[in-house]
């Protein structure tokens, strides 16, 4: 193992496709970490869909070994990042790994949203940030404008910046230096409060049962030490301990400083966290690390099999999918018209779609899931307050006193061109522009309070179009603030269907609720009797629309006579329907629920 003054830990911070793995890639090529003929694009990034939507998802550690010329070699332990805002917890817990963070500015797009939010959360963590300006070999580079929103935003002094490409490899050993240099090594506490070490990402492996990734903060961990997690008490012995090479290598300890894996005796995956502390009970630390906190969802959805026989298998598959990432949480509900299924929670839009996602591709799950929906604050006239994240949960609307939804405080970074545009969407959306920051003669930076239910629609999207591409978005929870909502039901044939409600603005409740139902007039089959399908809040109706009836040609075999022989038979048809209407219930097939909320999924 190295010694404490040659270990240096860092990260890459950036926006989204700002090129951090790239950037990783030319690092691991010129330490010599992975040998050429394994090299490929984005080597850190696992995942298929990484590769496929140029993002990072998982962090993922690796060690290289490096000699600037001066007679050492160091060790130097990255940590790859995710970018976006929703996984923004995962980036804190790897910064709480590191000394040190390379801040990635796209030369073409100059500082964004995110990178701003993600400075914050290093200086948060008093993180020496060395600020390295990527895409220098594109024709579109602006350096001079990078050097000013450097000193305008995120006061670092333009002669701190390095240049470098990821992509060609240029300037990265001198990045390799100034790492070196500039980011300090690692220290042990004094005085040291036993053996402890911080988890900061996790996964199951379907082999060896849960893995952590570790950062040690005192002591050693080895092979056999037996050891305790802070937040439930559970113990157990560690079966292998090792570093990322950047594939998994077992060692013989590790030790202070260093950064690596752990595997302890642990099967389920809901017996460890993300920012937990691990500590050894022969040599246990009477506090735990500071940070760890229970990552909090801010979007819910029900997610259900498809085939009611895959239920088992789909719970399985949550569970390992709920240790690689602690932020998604469910429990399971039911509905009337889906079956068994689990209520889900997500800290965004994004990592919602990549969860189910996931289910689809590595675990071969057929699922379909129901509008999001946020937690609700609902004030009862008797006085008490429930939390509902799910429509069918709302009480009586004569029992509610009011309703109080979350807020977000949203930073819009946009062309100073489209400023009008992007206001009128922010208040279409019931949002308020509380602040506007002009940052150089073209870029402004909007602040606005919005309802955060009305981001997990269509807002990104649009504010991405309007923009044609170029302004960027960070948000961050705030309070929750008083509105008029009222929960939106969909009836067919009068009888309200669980899987279509869900909880809108007043304002808004017609629009959505004429979209359901002209979606599901098309998914439908015509039956033997009329169909109405409604959109009625509480008992009154807003949108309708009408499946017609299958009929039988009574008149073909009347083929004389006088009108009153076809009007009887008309009206003796007539009846036979009005009958079967008041007696007959509507299947609704599994295809119709399918297609019509991913035909939702489509629209957000």
């Amino acid at each position: 193992m190295a010694e404490l003054s040659l270990i240096r830990n860092f990260c890459i911070i950036a926006h989204i496709d700002h090129g951090k793995s790239t950037l990783a890639d030319r690092l691991l090529e010129i330490t010599g970490t992975v040998a050429a003929r394994d090299l490929q694009e984005q080597l850190l990034d696992g995942m298929d869909l990484e590769r496929e939507r140029g993002i990072t998802i998982k962090s993922h550690p690796v060690r290289m070994k490096y000699d600037p010329g001066d007679g050492k070699t160091y060790e130097l332990n990255l940590i790859d990042t995710p970018g976006h805002v929703d996984f923004s917890y995962e980036v804190s817990r790897s910064l709480g790994a590191c000394e040190g963070a390379i801040l990635l500015i796209d030369a073409t797009q100059g500082v964004q949203a995110q990178t701003v939010a993600n400075v914050e959360l290093a200086f948060k963590q008093n993180l020496h940030v060395i600020p390295v300006i990527n895409k220098i070999d594109l024709p579109a580079s602006n350096l001079e404008l990078c050097y000013e929103q450097m000193e305008e935003i995120l006061a670092l002094p333009r002669e701190e910046a390095l240049c470098v490409s990821g992509k060609t490899g240029e300037g990265v050993k001198e990045l390799l230096k100034a790492i070196i240099e500039r980011v300090p090594p690692p220290t042990i506490p004094e005085p040291a409060d036993g053996t402890n070490a911080l988890i900061f990402d996790s996964y199951y492996d379907a082999f060896r049962g849960v893995v952590n990734y570790v950062r040690v903060s005192s002591g050693s961990f080895k092979r056999g030490t037996r050891v305790r997690l802070f937040s439930n008490g559970i113990e157990s012995e560690l079966k292998e301990v090792g570093f990322f090479n950047p594939s998994m290598r077992a060692d013989a300890e590790l030790t202070a400083g260093s950064v690596g894996y752990v595997i302890p005796n642990l099967k389920s995956p809901a017996d460890t966290k993300i920012g937990d502390t691990m500590t050894d009970t022969a040599d246990s630390c009477k506090e735990p690390l500071p940070g760890f906190r229970e990552a909090t969802p801010m979007v819910f959805s029900g997610i259900y099999p498809i085939d009611t026989a895959d239920y088992d298998q789909l719970k399985a598959s949550m569970a390992k999918l709920q240790l690689n990432d602690a932020a998604f949480q469910y429990q399971a509900e039911s509905s009337a018209a889906l079956g068994f299924g689990f209520r889900c929670g997500f800290l965004g839009l994004l990592h919602m779609e990549i969860i189910q996602e996931r289910l689809r591709r590595e675990y071969n799950m057929d699922i379909i899931a129901t509008y999001p929906s946020v937690i609700y604050h609902v004030f009862l006239k008797s006085g008490e307050k429930i939390n509902v994240d799910n429509p069918v949960f709302l009480p009586d609307p004569s029992t509610i006193e009011h309703i109080e939804e979350p807020m977000i405080k949203c930073r819009i970074m946009t062309p100073s061109t489209y400023i009008g545009d992007v206001m009128n969407l922010v208040m279409s959306k019931r949002g308020l522009c509380s602040d506007t920051q002009s940052i150089d003669a073209d870029h402004v930076i909007i602040t606005a309070d919005m309802p955060m239910h009305e981001i997990l629609i269509d807002f990104h999207d649009k504010l991405k179009s309007i923009t044609r591409g170029y302004a960027s978005m960070d948000y961050e929870q705030a309070s929750y603030q008083s509105s008029k909502l009222i929960k939106l039901d969909i009836l067919v044939n009068g009888e309200p269907v669980d899987a279509f409600s869900s909880i809108v603005h007043e304002s808004m409740a017609y629009e959505r609720g004429r979209q359901i139902a002209e979606r599901l007039k098309d998914a439908i089959p015509p039956q033997l009797f009329q169909i109405a399908i409604q959109a009625a809040v509480g008992g009154k109706v807003i949108a309708r629309e009408t499946i017609r009836q299958l009929r039988k040609n009574v008149l073909a075999k009347c083929y004389g006579g006088d009108i009153t022989r076809k009007r009887k038979l008309l009206e003796k048809q007539k009846e036979g329907k009005k009958r079967m209407k008041q007696i007959g219930q509507v299947n609704i097939p599994q295809e119709a629920f399918v297609s019509v909320l991913k035909a939702q999924e489509i629209s957000q």
